[in-house]
């Protein structure tokens, strides 16, 4: 395998990076947008809360099925439904006339998301291998990544400029290119002669995810013994148990259990709950309390994450080469360590606030933290599976991630303490250095390392040592 890429390599790279980028960018303008949508259509943290999780509900659980669609049916078909579905729903979020109608645009729109980021990532898992794979999955990890981080900025500028709203059409550019490049992919789709799609157990997971959900936004308005609470939270916990019962029962599961036999699959994914969760709270606490607790314009508190971003970009690819040589394990364990030190520094925070000595020294150490982490972690989960299912571990673990991000969402009133004033902000930044923590000593005592230094991704086999 050469170093470096070929022609077509790069244009996966490029139709991978713009076919999730518009996912993850989605998934984080919205933070800084919240404060000037709950002015606009009411609702308080409630409909800050769903606006975010109605996303992350959709997103989280048809995840799963859009990786099984994608193994069966092709990564192009899935990435060109998901890319026009996501256009289409982008334009009715903008166009919400209320929280209800928003709230189902959002619902939809990260139905679309689904469809992208899992086939987009098994695009370069299954064209390339080795180092080369490791260094396509650092840009990957980075660029992609660097949308989460920076979305905040693009919302604040189109929030203070000109609308909330014209920060979810922006995404219609990206979508727009990359349906214009995947006609010029040599890559051609070929579909399972057995392929068949667990639409049921997709059914389960969504209600399930959705019920759960439901009872941890709404509680603290309702109580626990209000049966608009208890009923759904019973009903969610039990069509979410049958989804895994029936995962392994199914011929053709959409979360093949089987996977979790491989100790750096399952390590990987357990570490990523605890730190996308973790990268969740932070983005929404810091997204919405520089603006309602400190005073900034949405374009500040979006500019406050950009030292994050900057480190992120510049250090994500060499980091990744670097782990595809040394192994994860110290990347993981490190990585999400400094993240949590970048926490506890804003609990310097006070109501005299000041960006320089207060936020800006968290933001260097979580960005040096986060760019040590996310392309290690990438490279371990997925390539302890083999490519023909790359498709499906990439789901995986992007379900993992988005479901951890929803329940920590909704469990916000109970961690910041019922409002996000300067002690629920702090409230905030110890929690994340502990879930933050947690994720680095799970990748400690879990990971393994492949045992030849360059293989980064060499195979289950190696990694389920």
């Amino acid at each position: 395998m050469p170093e470096t890429m070929d022609r077509q390599q790069r244009l996966v790279v490029t139709i991978a990076v713009l076919a999730s980028f518009v996912a993850f960018l989605d998934g984080s303008i919205v933070n800084v947008a919240l404060p000037a949508i709950g002015r606009d259509l009411g609702g308080g943290l409630t409909t800050q809360q769903w606006t975010v999780d109605a996303y992350l509900i959709t997103l989280g659980s048809l995840i799963l099925l859009a990786g099984s669609v994608s193994d069966a049916f092709g990564r192009i078909l899935v990435l060109r439904i998901g890319l026009i579905g996501f256009g289409v729903a982008s334009v009715a979020i903008s166009l919400a006339p209320d929280p209800v109608t928003l709230i189902i645009a959002r619902a939809v729109q990260g139905a679309a998301g689904a469809f992208l980021v899992p086939s987009s990532l098994a695009l370069i898992t299954s064209s390339m291998r080795g180092p080369l794979q490791a260094r396509a999955i650092g840009i990957w990890t980075a660029l992609t990544t660097a949308a989460t981080i920076g979305g905040p900025l693009v919302g604040g500028l189109f929030v203070d400029y000109l609308s909330w709203r014209f920060a979810f059409v922006v995404n219609i550019v990206p979508i727009a290119v990359t349906l214009w490049l995947l006609p010029r992919l040599a890559l051609r789709d070929v579909r399972r002669e057995d392929a068949a799609i667990d639409w049921t157990g997709a059914m389960l997971c969504t209600l399930g995810l959705g019920g759960m959900v439901f009872a941890l936004i709404e509680q603290p308005n309702l109580g626990w013994g209000s049966p608009a609470i208890w009923m759904p939270l019973a009903l969610g916990i039990a069509l979410f148990a049958a989804f895994l019962v029936r995962q392994r029962t199914t011929r053709h599961p959409i979360l093949p259990l089987g996977l979790f036999r491989v100790r750096n699959f399952w390590t990987g994914n357990v570490a990523t709950a605890f730190i996308y969760g973790a990268l969740t709270l932070n983005g929404f606490v810091v997204g919405v309390y520089l603006q309602q607790g400190a005073g900034l314009s949405a374009t500040l508190a979006g500019l406050a994450t950009i030292p994050t971003t900057v480190l992120l970009v510049v250090l994500s690819s060499p980091i990744g080469a670097l782990a595809g040589r040394l192994g994860p394990r110290l990347f993981m364990t490190v990585g999400p360590l400094l993240m949590a030190a970048g926490s506890l520094l804003l609990l310097t925070v006070s109501a005299d606030f000041d960006y320089w000595w207060q936020v800006l020294p968290s933001m260097i150490v979580f960005g040096l933290g986060l760019a040590v982490t996310v392309s290690p972690l990438t490279a371990a989960i997925l390539g302890a599976i083999e490519p023909a299912r790359s498709g499906i571990a990439s789901a995986v673990n992007n379900a993992v991630s988005r479901v951890a991000g929803l329940i920590v969402i909704a469990m916000l009133a109970a961690i910041v303490g019922g409002s996000l004033n300067l002690g629920g902000f702090h409230r905030a930044a110890l929690a994340t250095a502990a879930l933050m923590a947690a994720g680095g000593l799970v990748s400690f005592f879990g990971i393994r390392n492949p045992p030849r230094a360059p293989a980064a991704a060499t195979g289950a086999g190696a990694a389920a040592s």
